[in-house]
């Protein structure tokens, strides 16, 4: 029996550990082919291991997002291999620090918002053309409860999630005419490195495992599913 997203291309950022490591393993479950980019070249290895022990294939992109030009390249060599890219997934992203914002340094802010908010800006740039070259494009971002409402000395991730979110509303909107759908998953509290970095105190076992959120991003990442510019939540 074919997987829900046999054949189709998908690219994951930050595919090394946490939710874009189960989203990899996932998505390869359901027949894609991926594309995973991390920092951590031994994190990426072990991702792919798991891919082909379930008969999945993976192209492994070791990069920096933050040197953004590999961003651009990166979209060269997919556009040179395939000429196409069915699935985005901007995953990748950093907690900066727990701070009050007037003692938050400027190279702190300034790096977690461009993590967290240029770096999809990019991503949108560099593969919007190839997600137009697909017959359903879907790109997928993710997003947390932080963008909303009042979150005292969280400010710079909150202010990046919250930008990201913006960004994601007014590409939806430019694309609503083309075969390209792009949404936002919110995967609620998830037992995850970065979640264990801002609680160290709390009990991990408290929250799902990544592979229990990723039904979500199979669903926004069908050919069928039409929605546009919304924020779902995985819990």
């Amino acid at each position: 029996m074919a997987g829900r997203l046999e054949g189709r291309i998908a690219l994951i950022t930050g595919a090394s550990r946490g939710i874009g490591a189960a989203v990899a393993r996932r998505y390869a479950a359901e027949g894609a082919h991926l594309v995973l980019t991390a920092r951590t070249v031994g994190g990426l290895e072990e991702v792919d291991d798991a891919v082909q022990a379930a008969g999945g294939s993976a192209t492994l992109v070791p990069a920096d997002l933050m040197e953004m030009d590999q961003i651009d390249q990166m979209g060269g060599a997919i556009h040179e291999r395939f000429g196409y890219l069915d699935v985005l997934v901007g995953n990748a992203a950093t907690l900066g620090i727990l701070s009050p914002v007037a003692h938050v340094a400027p190279s702190v802010w300034e790096e977690t918002l461009a993590l967290n908010a240029t770096v999809n800006y990019r991503l949108i740039r560099s593969f919007d053309p190839l997600l137009r070259q697909s017959e359903a494009g879907r790109a997928i971002f993710v997003t947390s409860g932080a963008a909303k409402g009042s979150h005292p000395y969280w400010g710079p991730y909150a202010a990046g999630k919250a930008a990201l979110e913006a960004l994601v509303r007014s590409y939806a909107g430019e694309i609503s005419n083309t075969g390209i759908r792009a949404n936002i998953v919110d995967p609620g509290s998830v037992r995850t490195a970065m979640r264990a970095e801002a609680f160290p105190g709390e009990d991990p076992l408290k929250h799902v495992a990544p592979d229990d959120v990723t039904e979500i991003f199979v669903t926004l990442a069908e050919a069928q599913f039409q929605e546009n510019g919304g924020v779902f939540y995985a819990q």
